[in-house]
């Protein structure tokens, strides 16, 4: 398409602005965008759709793409969480007012290939904008991955693979706002702690709130943080160590986000009907051995095991 036929589909089809774009390095950025319209209520923990077309240019070193002409005019969409920075201005100072931001924040990675066939269409294009460019932002944001269900006085328990901890930011930001007096653990695992995007953060909170308590997890690198699998953290008793006091089915509840293999949810045999773990062992069957109960969607059980898969 030639530059005027582009600048016209631009303007027909976005309808919104990047505010900011924080790249914290190469392949992790932090991307506030700015609607047109009105931002709509929503509960923390919710997600709503990023989308660029097929016609804007990709970041270097992704895997190669193929396009049939008739591609080049459509829009590649992704739902993403939305995620929060939870303070002002200054770490440790006050939380955000959110009331006073009239953009949405989003914790995004750049995939550069992906295993399974499909090649990433969004990711490579995303990390090609800059502040001012312009994209596609789904008005509609929906899930049902909130905190509706805890009470004040719970123990909330946030653990997370990669940007897979962005709602959980959201969640956490809320909790503390209202007052939450029950304990919060976060606990988020990354290949490298640069992946730790928002370890400040997250570090100048437990300064500030004696019940919040961060754990960072790398897998492929020791040093600041601890080199375990979430799963092994749980058996292994380092979440109560962190928590300090056992994890009780009673009065605490779970939310897990990002890899599907760490959260591990359970499916119908479809011989026996019989509900069935996958392999490797996830979350959500070491925590059913002790008495925690995932939310089934199909049955609309509400557990005190929530999740959100990331792919």
């Amino acid at each position: 398409m030639s530059p005027e036929e582009i600048a016209q589909i631009r303007q027909s089809r976005y309808n919104a602005t990047v505010a900011s774009l924080t790249l914290l390095h190469s392949d992790l950025m932090v991307l506030r965008i700015k609607p047109d319209f009105q931002r709509h209520d929503h509960h923390p923990g919710q997600y709503c759709t990023l989308g660029l077309g097929y016609w804007e240019p990709r970041a270097d070193g992704c895997q190669e793409e193929t396009l049939k002409p008739e591609d080049l005019t459509k829009i590649v969409r992704r739902s993403y969480s939305i995620s929060c920075s939870i303070y002002e201005n200054q770490l440790g100072g006050p939380l955000r007012d959110l009331k006073k931001d009239d953009w949405l924040e989003f914790y995004i990675v750049l995939v550069r290939e992906n295993s399974e066939g499909r090649v990433p269409a969004l990711t490579p294009r995303l990390f090609k904008l800059k502040d001012g460019d312009r994209l596609q932002l789904g008005e509609r944001i929906v899930g049902h991955y909130t905190t509706s269900d805890v009470k004040p006085g719970d123990d909330v328990v946030f653990l997370g693979t990669g940007t897979g901890e962005a709602p959980h930011n959201y969640m956490i930001w809320d909790l503390l706002s209202r007052g939450h007096t029950g304990q919060i653990l976060h606990a988020c695992c990354v290949r490298y702690n640069r992946d730790l995007g928002y370890l400040p953060t997250h570090q100048a909170l437990m300064k500030q709130f004696p019940n919040y308590h961060y754990l960072p997890l790398a897998t492929r690198e020791p040093g600041q943080t601890s080199k375990v699998y979430i799963q092994d953290a749980i058996e292994g008793g380092l979440l109560e160590d962190r928590l300090g006091r056992k994890l009780d089915p009673a009065k605490t509840h779970v939310y897990l986000c990002g890899n599907p293999k760490m959260i591990g949810v359970p499916v119908k045999d479809k011989e026996t009907g019989e509900r069935k773990y996958p392999e490797p062992t996830g979350v959500i069957e070491v925590l059913e051995r002790r008495g925690f109960h995932a939310d089934n969607a199909a049955t609309k059980f509400k557990g005190n095991i929530h999740f959100e898969e990331y792919w």
